[in-house]
């Protein structure tokens, strides 16, 4: 299993469409996370900061995570989740969500 954590900026203003979205999930975003061996997958808000944690279970994560990427639900998804979000400014070029490097972990 490999761990994942990724850190990008919540719009203030955005912050309650956000929340609204993510209390009723699409089910076929949900589906493609599952068929892409996606699970234990949380978002977390902390001053403006929206933290993601998912645990990967699949033989080649740039695989899968490019199956979501054309997923038709996960692409109107985004259509609505990303205008609510900003990347770090540390953030590569291109990079949405930027990666967090894991410096502990206790199973």
């Amino acid at each position: 299993m490999q761990r994942f954590a990724t850190v990008i900026r919540l719009k203030p203003e955005k912050e309650e469409e956000y929340r609204r979205l993510h209390a009723a999930a699409w089910p076929g975003v949900l589906a493609a996370l599952k068929r892409a061996h996606i699970g234990n997958y949380s978002i977390f808000l902390r001053d403006g900061l929206l933290f993601s944690y998912l645990e990967y279970g699949g033989d080649n994560y740039a695989e899968d995570t490019a199956a979501i990427a054309e997923d038709p639900d996960t692409r109107a998804w985004w259509a609505l989740t990303d205008p609510c979000q900003q990347p770090l400014d540390s953030a590569a070029e291109g990079e949405w969500w930027a990666p967090a490097e894991e410096v502990f972990h206790l199973d």
